[in-house]
């Protein structure tokens, strides 16, 4: 099979050490200002992209609009991708019972805790990894679910040609704005829908600013009242999502995140080399927000990271933009 060109990625995030430049993040970054226009972009922001678990809060949407009865922590966690800490599986384990299932139900794969304290303590007891303690677990309770209401078969709830991936993809297509360019396999077992990084800025943003009483409302309210279960202590969605109060933040594996301001200002990234620290993104979705308008103010701290050396600071990692 032919390979499409690669995108056309620029610098995005430089490292300093000790006064020389010691490498460089790139990647594309686009924000829209609140009225929905694109007011900033540097890359390739037009070229089809997985959003990864990005994507979460459209699956949620899909699942939600199909009868899934969740509430508060629990549609929270339908759209984020946990650590997999006690109160996490405590709550995939609540919806999987509330619909008559079990942890042998779930298509995702085995893992270990996204959180290194939670999983050393694991180790420590001689545990194993499990289906809820994947980070996509609780997206997956929320398919189940909502397959269970529908009455839909359950074991094959992760073909792309089942009704509630149908359905997915049809909520993606239309918050996104543009047709899938491409459908492949996730991590975790799910289709993922390729679309680009503007329509992906485009979708949150829809999701942002969606009237209350709307699903779509339910779904941003729910990550912004409970953003330790959209991933957990420490991680970068939850940090930021504390530090901007009324935000929303998502991120995807190999380097995306996408992140609406209160106000509505939206930016979506991806950084090339997959920021698996990760350090990059949050950074530069932040800066992107502040060119169009957003007031990031109490996320100082997000925008530069230290290099350390020896014990003591030697340099910087910032963006360029």
């Amino acid at each position: 099979m032919a390979q499409s060109a690669p995108p056309a990625y620029v610098p995005l995030v430089e490292v300093t050490r000790s006064g020389m430049r010691e490498g460089v993040h790139y990647g594309a970054v686009v924000a829209l200002t609140a009225a929905g226009e694109v007011g900033y972009a540097l890359g390739d922001v037009t070229a089809p992209m997985f959003p990864r678990s990005a994507a979460k809060p459209f699956q949620a949407l899909a699942a939600l609009r199909a009868g899934a009865r969740l509430t508060g922590s629990q549609v929270a966690i339908a759209a984020g991708s946990h650590s997999g800490a006690d109160i996490h599986v405590a709550s995939v384990t609540a919806t999987l019972a509330a619909a008559g299932l079990t942890e042998a139900d779930l298509g995702c794969p085995e893992d270990w805790p996204m959180d290194r304290r939670t999983r050393d303590a694991l180790l420590r007891a001689d545990g194993a990894p499990s289906r809820t303690l994947m980070n996509c677990s609780g997206k997956h309770a929320a398919m189940l679910d909502a397959c269970v209401r529908r009455g839909w078969d359950l074991r094959g709830y992760l073909s792309p040609s089942h009704p509630l991936q149908l359905l997915i993809r049809e909520a993606v297509e239309e918050k996104c704005g543009e047709p899938i360019a491409h459908t492949a396999v996730d991590g975790c077992g799910a289709p993922q829908l390729a679309v680009s990084l503007t329509g992906l800025a485009r979708g949150f943003q829809a999701m942002a600013l969606a009237p209350e009483g709307s699903i779509e409302h339910t779904i941003n309210a729910a990550m912004r009242a409970f953003p330790e279960y959209v991933a957990g202590e420490g991680r970068v969605d939850t940090v930021l999502m504390r530090a901007l109060p009324g935000a929303t933040s998502k991120i995807g594996a190999e380097g995306v995140i996408v992140v609406a301001a209160p106000t509505g200002e939206t930016a979506a990234v991806k950084i090339s080399d997959g920021d698996p620290l990760p350090r990059a993104g949050a950074m530069v979705a932040l800066t992107a927000l502040s060119s169009v308008g957003a007031d990031i103010s109490g996320t100082e701290d997000l925008l530069a990271t230290d290099v350390t050396g020896g014990g003591g600071v030697v340099g910087v990692i910032r963006p360029l933009g």
